[in-house]
């Protein structure tokens, strides 16, 4: 085991080069629109590993992250998520995975939208601020040497209605993006690379994500380091722990816990959960579970829930659920 290990640490180091070579000045911080794009939406497996998920991305939330991760897919799929961010900011999300030969075609929808009273910067109300931004995309991915090499690509098609209490016109956007995206999986363990929100910079948060994991029957451990255009060289951990399905003999369950290197955002002083679990400062830590079987009245279905709780401005709730036929 100790090779394994050493072999995913010098992986991980190799992934880690990838986003340091596309870092930007700092005169580019904020200067990108869409900035939704860099809501964790559609993949509740990432987000409860501290979004650490570009090497071990497979499957129809790998849309989301690193398209290649789709070439596993072995069965027409359905995935269906919805996603609770901060300030009651919601995303629902819905995507279709067809294998055509050796390759992927897929399509997904994504929505997302916020409502409520707005104010200036005195407290003056202003009206209400409605805020609809949509992404469409349509992806192809294909493996190759029995799945060892796993490529794909994302075409995006994304409008941003940040409409405000006026509908001024300068708060409307519409753009066309792309993510690219390789894998190379030896089993246990694994390298990814992927360039997401690639196009102009000043419109779409672009960024390159780079990491490694190691995978045995029992658990999978995972890194990541992220590049945004427009801000500081991040990274996240997570650790899973599988148990088997044969074990179960019901359904293969996941337990998952992740670190991410994101800001403090002040102490959740609500008396709930979150506070008397001493997580009410936290906004690193995350957490989820998921559910699999292969066979579900006849059906292979999934189902996936992260949790991250975010200091003073709430806690964040991710699930989706995955259906193969």
């Amino acid at each position: 085991m100790n090779k394994y290990l050493k072999i995913t640490a010098l992986l991980i180091i190799t992934a880690m080069t990838a986003p340091a070579l596309f870092a930007q000045a700092p005169t580019d911080a904020g200067t990108s629109a869409s900035a939704f794009l860099k809501i964790p939406y559609g993949s509740p497996r990432a987000q409860a590993l501290g979004n650490a998920y570009v090497s071990l991305a497979e499957g129809a939330d790998s849309l989301f992250w690193n398209p290649a991760g789709a070439s596993v897919v072995e069965n027409k799929t359905v995935h269906v998520g919805y996603l609770q961010w901060i300030g009651d900011y919601n995303a629902r999300t819905l995507a279709y995975l067809q294998p055509m030969g050796k390759t992927i075609v897929a399509v997904s929808g994504t929505y997302m939208d916020v409502s409520g009273p707005a104010t200036d910067g005195s407290g003056i109300p202003l009206g209400e601020w409605d805020v609809r931004n949509y992404v469409l995309t349509v992806s192809l991915a294909r493996g190759f040497f029995s799945n060892v090499l796993q490529l794909g690509g994302t075409f995006k098609y994304i409008n941003e209605n940040n409409g405000g209490t006026h509908g001024e016109s300068d708060m409307h956007y519409n753009n066309i993006g792309f993510d690219v995206g390789g894998k190379l999986d030896f089993k246990r363990v694994g390298i990814g690379v992927a360039a997401i929100n690639l196009g102009d910079s000043d419109e779409m948060p672009s960024a390159v994500r780079g990491g490694a994991h190691l995978k045995t029957r029992y658990y999978t451990l995972v890194g990541e380091v992220i590049k945004y255009v427009d801000y500081k060289l991040q990274f996240g951990a997570g650790l899973e722990i599988h148990i088997p399905e044969d074990l179960l003999q019901v359904a293969r369950f996941d337990l998952r816990a992740g670190y991410y290197s994101r800001d403090s955002a002040g102490i959740n002083t609500d008396n709930n959960w979150i506070s008397r679990v001493g997580l009410d400062r936290s906004t690193q830590v995350s957490f989820g579970f998921g559910l699999y079987s292969d066979e579900l009245f006849g059906y292979g279905a999934g189902l996936d829930f992260a949790c991250t709780p975010f200091g003073a401005l709430g806690t964040v709730y991710n699930l989706a659920v995955g259906i193969q036929f």
